[in-house]
């Protein structure tokens, strides 16, 4: 059959049905102009897609032009595969232990929640954003510049879902100093020149935290902008080039999310907690050190190992923390509660008008596509980088006066549903408690597969987690 004259029809058919299928699915129809080359490739052949392998000579093209052939058709494949279908990322930090690893490399699918068509089409296939992480050389143009659209998934992102997205807070980042993000780093840098520097304070008080919250951040900026031997240089970067993050949806658009002593609520009752929750743990011992078998024996990674004589300060499930209760040696054992100390200076939204903690946060509404809310200068605070940042409007304060894209406003809808997410590991998690929502732009995928996992703590072939090959990645 192959050789009939009807096969390549037949192979034409088949390629159109999917290719169709495919731009009704991106909904940019745009691309059935393309629809000629996929004609002439299997009918007429009249376009020479391999006139660059030819020789004059008619022999086979070189070993080297084979390669070349190859390693490009593998580049787009892995970029069209890595833009709809999944793509593979490592858990860098225990904010998730004990659900998800250190080390643990994962397969996220992106038709979950549905693939995002790039802001930045062109760009280098299975690298984030630089080339590496010692140089700041972009691996995408930033231009040709799409906005946002999400194709049909599967599903949408539900309560507890583990999701991989990139970091709202990443749109600007000093190259030499990421963590915390750049705009604590400006509130903090700010803060702390204004506290060596007399001459820097205020001469009248403040009429409200968003005043005294953008008065510090202006000196951090110039502060951080000004030494770049210390900070790097500042870049920005769009939406889909932001490091990639992985952490648990705790409230969805709509919800009310609250924390009371650890414990979170959603619409006020209590969520059941996933399995492997952790929180930091004070342990006094009586006087007997803690060596690498104990912390082995209670899965503690090297990263979170902290103490000082005979205390020490380390995250534990409920069950980890029984059996420490347990041994003879342990003189106290009491789970950490940071309690708000009125400074708003703690979590975000940083104002004293919100008096909440890391372990007592909220309530705080989930903002919601279509919600109209009333804004002032109380809240501004809360919605000021979904505003601006993330919806893209101008922003300015007069006289107490909001203005929206100038125009006076007490009123805003959202464009956009957030979400709001936690680390497993609680009190080792940088989360929303720090920089806020989530946008739905910036949802990545859903973590199915964990298809290798390697201990850092340990060096080849120990570090190999035989028993975490090919594992499914659970809600609980």
């Amino acid at each position: 059959m192959r050789n009939t004259p009807y096969f390549k029809w037949i192979k034409l058919v088949i390629a159109s049905i999917i290719f169709i299928l495919w731009v009704v699915w991106i909904e940019n129809y745009w691309f059935l102009l393309g629809y000629p080359l996929l004609f002439d490739n299997y009918i007429t052949k009249k376009i020479p897609w391999g006139f660059w392998k030819k020789r004059k000579d008619g022999k086979k093209p070189s070993p080297i032009v084979e390669w070349i052939d190859a390693i490009v058709f593998a580049l787009v494949a892995v970029y069209i595969i890595n833009i709809f279908l999944f793509q593979n990322y490592k858990i860098p930090t225990s904010s998730l232990e004990k659900s998800l690893l250190v080390g643990d490399h994962l397969f996220v699918s992106k038709a979950s929640y549905g693939p995002r068509m790039p802001n930045t089409p062109i760009a280098f296939p299975l690298v984030q954003n630089t080339f590496s992480s010692t140089t700041h050389i972009k691996s995408y143009l930033d231009w040709p510049h799409w906005d946002y659209k999400r194709l049909a998934g599967i599903t949408n992102v539900k309560n507890n879902d583990i999701v991989v997205f990139n970091f709202p807070a990443g749109d600007t980042v000093p190259f030499l100093s990421n963590n915390p993000d750049y705009y604590n780093q400006m509130l903090i840098t700010g803060l702390q020149e204004a506290q060596k520097n007399n001459n820097l304070m205020p001469k009248q008080p403040f009429n409200s935290d968003w005043e005294r919250n953008h008065y510090f951040m202006n000196i951090g900026r110039k502060f951080i902008h000004s030494h770049p031997e210390r900070f790097g240089t500042v870049i920005s970067r769009p939406v889909d080039k932001r490091d990639n993050y992985v952490k648990r949806c705790i409230a969805l658009p709509g919800d009310v999310l609250e924390i009371r002593h650890n414990q979170v609520y959603i619409n006020g009752e209590a969520v059941d907690n996933p399995e492997g929750l952790q929180h930091n743990y004070l342990i006094k011992t009586d006087g007997t050190a803690l060596n690498d078998r104990f912390y082995e024996r209670l899965e503690v990674a090297k990263i979170d190992r902290q103490g000082m004589g005979n205390s020490y300060y380390i995250p534990l499930t409920k069950d980890k923390a029984k059996l420490v209760e347990d041994m003879p040696f342990i003189e106290s054992i009491t789970i950490d509660e940071e309690i708000p100390n009125n400074t708003g200076f703690q979590v975000f939204p940083y104002s004293s008008d919100y008096n909440w903690s890391r372990d007592n946060f909220g309530p705080l509404a989930m903002p919601k596509k279509g919600e109209t809310i009333d804004i002032t200068i109380k809240n501004l605070p809360i919605y000021e980088r979904i505003i601006t940042a993330y919806e893209g409007n101008k922003l300015m304060v007069k006289d107490g006066q909001i203005y929206i894209n100038d125009q006076p406003a007490t009123k805003y809808t959202f464009e956009m549903d957030y979400y709001f997410m936690l680390g497993d590991n609680r009190h080792k998690s940088a989360d929303s408690r720090s920089w806020g929502f989530v946008p739905e732009d910036h949802i990545v995928g859903k973590p199915i597969l964990v298809w290798l996992s390697l201990d850092p703590d340990k060096s080849f072939p120990a570090n190999i987690r035989w028993d975490r090959f090919f594992k499914i990645v659970h809600k609980n």
